[in-house]
């Protein structure tokens, strides 16, 4: 009986020093570093043409000017070893999207290796854009559009 509590413990222990071997190997790969914000559409894959790039920043201007909260669209290659919504987190936090004093900024993040998607909403536009709404964009109109490989419509 002994004995199969000290193979437990053992077992126990080799796990937890596994587990830090693999969060040190994450951490030592390191985060992505947040692009500077330059302009409303950051496409770092290179997925969108500049023609594509400028409707869809000319569109988010025109919403911007009529509306004023702000939405900026990044396209990275994956946000690895995040997770999407730490990463949208932080740059959202870095980035401060929005009017300053209304804090209405909508981060729009694709990792198009990782295949994954997040609509990040500033507090105050949480009431107007819940987490189902931005579900039901992602679900209903981006993925059908990045299946048929449609990114800038998506």
């Amino acid at each position: 009986m002994a004995v199969a509590a000290v193979l437990r413990c053992v077992e126990r222990l080799l796990a937890a020093i596994f587990f830090v071997l693999m969060a040190g190997a994450a951490m030592a790969q390191g985060v992505l570093p947040v692009p500077a914000l330059d302009a409303r559409v950051i496409d770092q894959t290179g997925t969108l043409d500049a023609a594509a790039r400028q409707s869809l920043d000319a569109k988010l201007a025109a919403f911007e000017q009529k509306k004023g909260s702000q939405i900026v669209v990044l396209m990275v290659p994956t946000t690895q070893p995040e997770d999407i919504a730490s990463y949208a987190n932080r740059v959202a936090a870095t980035w401060k999207i929005g009017r300053k004093e209304v804090g209405d900024g909508v981060l729009v993040i694709v990792a198009k290796d990782d295949r994954k998607m997040r609509i990040e909403v500033a507090r105050t536009l949480e009431g107007a854009v819940p987490d189902l709404t931005a579900a039901r964009i992602i679900d209903e109109q981006m993925k059908p559009r990045f299946r048929e490989n449609d990114f800038a419509g998506g």
